[in-house]
């Protein structure tokens, strides 16, 4: 057999070797091949079907939670990680690199290789993704070549980009034995064609093998339009690239509806050997490459002023909906597919592009705190199913199969090689809920039979006949696989259904076994070497079978909500089996002692299938007593404890420190060290008019985060006109002469938001005087445009675009944004608002002399102003808590006041909150960045339109999950 992931633990001494970074030679190492055919990828010549989930490390800024989120993924079915690279989460300045602390990808990779997971490795240089320009640095909105062409000055940056995480990637290959990366995406959803992307491509495969990266090179298609597939494609239409396989996404699930329910399911499209064919038809576009999902909806990115889908959108996409769509691409013989997002996380700082707010929970199988929705158990249950049975990474379409009902389908696959039969079943068509009763034929080399079967709801299920596993052959189930054990000379097989729906399970024997009912009621029938077993799946029914010219065979069958809390680990004395706990994360077996480690919501029971010679369990390191079932499993005396009682500080009763600022808005305030605005040339795509100097913020060298002007005119103006660059839901406040003009917010409630505007004030009589004016503007940049269209959108303006007066006259301006870099947090986290620029946010910033406020608050002034704080948190040890910050009514978006606020924990920008706008109410504080053994400091900038009803309003702490363990 060729290397798994499953058996990484034995290179473990060259995983600290990478761990240890580019200075330490690693050992040598046994390299492994990477190959494929039409049908699947083969690792060292096995095929393997690649059943990954997108994650990405700069939306966690905690080393310790990537272990976490990876071990969910490895033990919830997933093989494989997706992971993006944010060239902008890395570079400042252009030359400028940092790749420590929770912006370390050699960590990233390697935990990925401990925990036992391939990797798809993103590195852009574009990714989309919904952040802060796709991915890009901010420093090259500035540059006059269009970016994702061959123009010279954006290569040399890409160079520069690659020279730096291409090494990186390089050192984790799992060609070089050093490492589990599978493959390599060269770009992303570049949906240009000519000639200029065509050589930019080139050169970025160019680049990459030139630096080491031998695995597999792809593009991702936005949409399957046949874009950059390999050059053995042959199908007309399609264009080729320099890759070696195609990729493609697609999002079919649908939207919410306005009242955030989930809306009628969409139909799961044919995108593999059962599509239309042709360029458009999905792996069709590449017929001698494997079918290749390299993202599939796992859910959908919600946008400011929303109603807040991220829950409907996990219940949406929820077990139903992966049942079917995911089903329907195994059934189409997609044997990679990567899911977008499986753990979305958190859009913390300035991360965030226009079209999203600070959570990216994307509805995602693990929430934005790290929580299983429902929908990650039936993704462990097709995952397991899809390590067990090899016989699905080759499949042809088989003979037709018609159902006893016109209200379902099923699609038939035949592996060539072992003539195992694959029978997926959906509705006709597959977005129906109806409740469906049938039956369909099956004929394979045991004989021909008619198996019935049920759909009740958004359903689906894959079925398999005429498999060999073990020592055992299956003739058919109308149960559905879960996974499969050899366990020495025994087998252990575990099945599964819906609860309460029959199932039968006929199994082939040379003579009539010994059939034993441990659990459960299960009937039983031998004729013509077929044993046929009959049952309602109802909790766990456990069956041993002996003799009959095979091996011992333990039958275990499931109904869903027993399946659900069913665990598969795999250690270097065999494969184990458990039951009960919330998760079980680890299993390591050492003499006769298993070590298990994971986690528990509430007091658990715990049973185990293990090897013969395993005889104590310990749990999380304490030792468990158990004892051996009438089955032959191991089980726990008494119940495994739950979580303690976590109790939260209420900071309503905590002191509040205040100190107002925008100091900038008083006239005399000294502007004399800021940037005079007095470029004459830009490459923003959005210019000054003729005659007025560049102020676009980005052409300063400022780029993230809140900007101030302040300008200087002698006349005697009526009105004046900002046109302005402030993202989605940006925001410009201005003074005249220290007198508040007013406010004005980028309309919100639209998934592609305005991200410029024009302000329009009018001056007030008594300042309508031919003398000299101070003008005092602030906008607040959140983030600038991906460039998803290949037109340069990441240049469009940030800051001020231009101020005119009216009569007109000329202003002098002098701009002022983030002062530096924080050299822990990274360029993402910090813009340019004074107490900013002072270190207000930080949590040895000197406040006593500060006065004390209540919050909530009663009123505010127009501009920002702080609030400081600080709690001690004193969560049990061996606890994994997950807490939240939580402003305003959760219970309404957009039920706020006319202010926002960024929300600074131990100096970290986690977010900002919109109170009129929304519709994020509570804000995850990621473990590591927040500190649940000790002190912790709480900051936030409030910015206000002023007035009592736009007021800072109750702040709490929330627990959003704690488990007793993690």
């Amino acid at each position: 057999m060729g290397w798994r992931p499953g058996r990484l633990l034995s290179v473990a001494a060259l995983v600290a070797a990478t761990i240890a970074g580019p200075g330490v030679r690693p050992a040598p190492a046994v390299t492994h091949t990477i190959n494929w055919d039409k049908y699947s990828l083969m690792i060292d010549g096995v095929r393997t079907f690649v059943w990954s989930g997108e994650f990405h490390p700069f939306r966690l800024p905690s080393q310790a939670l990537w272990r976490d989120v990876l071990q969910k993924f490895k033990a919830n079915g997933y093989n494989a990680v997706s992971m993006y690279f944010d060239w902008g989460y890395h570079s400042a300045a252009p030359g400028v690199y940092d790749f420590t602390g929770v912006r370390d990808m050699d960590a990233a990779l390697a935990i990925a290789a401990e925990v036992g997971l391939y990797v798809i490795a993103r590195p852009g240089p574009y990714i989309n993704a919904e952040t802060d320009g796709g991915g890009f640095p901010a420093w090259l909105a500035t540059q006059a070549g269009r970016a994702r062409t061959d123009a010279a000055d954006y290569l040399v940056a890409t160079d520069e980009w690659q020279a730096h995480i291409d090494p990186i990637i390089a050192r984790h290959q799992l060609t070089n034995g050093t490492g589990t990366v599978l493959l390599y995406e060269i770009e992303n959803e570049l949906a240009a064609t000519g000639t200029a992307q065509r050589n930019y491509l080139t050169h970025l495969r160019d680049k990459a093998r030139a630096d080491g990266i031998t695995v597999p090179i792809f593009h991702n298609d936005k949409g399957r339009n046949g874009f950059w597939v390999p050059p053995s494609s042959g199908v007309p239409g399609t264009v080729t690239g320099p890759v070696d396989l195609y990729a493609f996404d697609g999002y079919p699930g649908g939207t919410c509806r306005s009242d955030n329910t989930p809306g009628s399911p969409n139909t799961a499209p044919d995108w593999g050997i059962y599509s239309a064919g042709g360029a458009t038809g999905g792996a069709s576009a590449s017929p001698n490459t494997p079918g290749f999902a390299a993202e599939f909806g796992g859910g959908w990115f919600d946008f400011w002023g929303s109603n807040g889908s991220y829950a409907c959108m996990g219940q949406r996409e929820g077990p139903g909906y992966e049942r079917v769509f995911y089903g329907t691409n195994i059934a189409n013989r997609l044997t990679i597919q990567n899911f977008y997002m499986t753990s979305g996380g958190t859009s913390w700082g300035w991360l965030p592009a226009p079209v999203v707010y600070t959570s990216y929970d994307y509805g995602a199988a693990l929430d934005e705190a790290r929580q299983p929705r429902a929908k990650l158990a039936a993704m462990k249950e097709l995952g397991l199913f899809l390590q067990s049975v090899p016989a699905i990474t080759k499949v042809d379409r088989g003979s037709a199969v018609t159902p006893s009902s016109a209200a379902v389908k099923v699609y038939h696959n035949v592996n060539p090689d072992t003539q195992t039969h694959f029978y997926f079943a959906v509705h006709n068509p597959s977005n129906a809920t109806t409740d469906d009763s049938f039956t369909f034929p099956v004929s394979t080399p045991d004989g021909a039979f008619t198996v019935p079967l049920r759909l009740n709801g958004q359903d689906a299920k894959t079925l398999v006949a005429n498999l060999n596993f073990g020592g055992q052959h299956l003739v058919y189930s109308s149960s559905e696989i879960e996974t499969l054990l050899r366990q020495g000379s025994t087998d252990t097989a575990l099945l599964y259904g819906r609860t309460n729906e029959p199932g039968e399970t006929v199994l082939r024997y040379a003579g009539q076994p010994t059939v034993t009912v441990l659990a459960g009621n299960v009937t039983s029938s031998f004729s013509n070497g077929n044993l046929k077993l009959s049952y309602v799946h109802s909790g766990l029914a456990q069956i041993r079978i002996t003799g009959g010219g095979r091996d011992q065979l333990t039958l275990l069958l499931a109904n869903q909500s027993t399946a659900d809390t069913m665990w598969r680990q795999d250690t270097a004395a065999g494969p184990v089996l458990e039951r009960g706990p919330r998760l079980v994360r680890t299993a390591a077996v050492n003499g006769s002692t298993l070590a298990l480690t994971g986690d528990t919501a509430a007091a658990s029971s715990l049973e185990i299938w293990a090897p013969a010679q395993v005889g104590t369990v310990t749990w999380n390191g304490a030792a468990v007593t158990m004892r051996r079932t009438s089955a032959g499993s191991l089980a726990a005396d008494s119940q495994l404890p739950g979580p303690a009682a976590v109790t939260l500080p209420d900071l309503s009763a905590g002191t509040w420190r205040f100190s107002a600022e925008s100091p900038e808005a008083v006239p005399s305030f000294n502007d004399s060290t800021w940037a005079l605005a007095n470029k004459t040339t830009t490459h923003s795509t959005t210019p000054p008019p003729t005659g007025q100097p560049v102020l676009t913020a980005d052409d300063y060298g400022f780029h993230h985060g809140d900007v101030w002007y302040r300008g200087r005119f002698t006349a005697a103006a009526d009105t004046i006109a900002l046109r302005y660059g402030g993202g989605g839901a940006g925001l410009l406040q201005a003074w005249l002469d220290g007198v508040y003009l007013g406010q004005n917010v980028l309309p919100t409630g639209v998934s592609a938001p305005a991200t410029t505007g024009t302000a329009t004030f009018s001056v007030p009589t008594s300042l309508r005087t031919n003398a000299p004016h101070l003008l005092a503007v602030m906008v607040r940049n959140d983030a600038h445009n991906e460039d998803g269209g290949v037109n340069d959108a990441h240049k469009e303006g940030r800051g001020l675009i231009s101020a005119t007066l009216s009569p007109a006259a000329a202003v002098s301006l002098r701009v002022q944004g983030a002062s530096t870099v924080d050299p822990v947090r990274g360029p993402l986290n910090n813009g340019g608002l004074f107490g900013e620029r002072n270190g207000w946010h930080l949590p040895g910033f000197a406040d006593g002399g500060w006065v004390t406020r209540p919050v909530p608050d009663t009123t505010a002034a127009p501009g920002t102003s702080w609030y400081r704080t600080g709690f001690d948190l004193a969560v049990p040890a061996g606890h994994d808590a997950s807490l939240g910050l939580t402003l305003g009514n959760l219970a309404v978006p957009r039920s706020g006041g006319a202010y926002r606020v960024l929300i600074f924990v131990n100096g970290w920008n986690l977010g900002q909150y919109v109170g009129n706008v929304g519709p994020q109410h509570t804000f995850v504080l990621p473990t590591g960045v927040l500190d649940l053994h000790g002190h912790n400091t709480l900051a936030l900038a409030v910015t206000s339109d002023g007035g009592a009803a736009n007021a800072l309003e109750r702040v709490a702490l929330t627990n959003l999950g704690t488990v007793r363990g993690g």
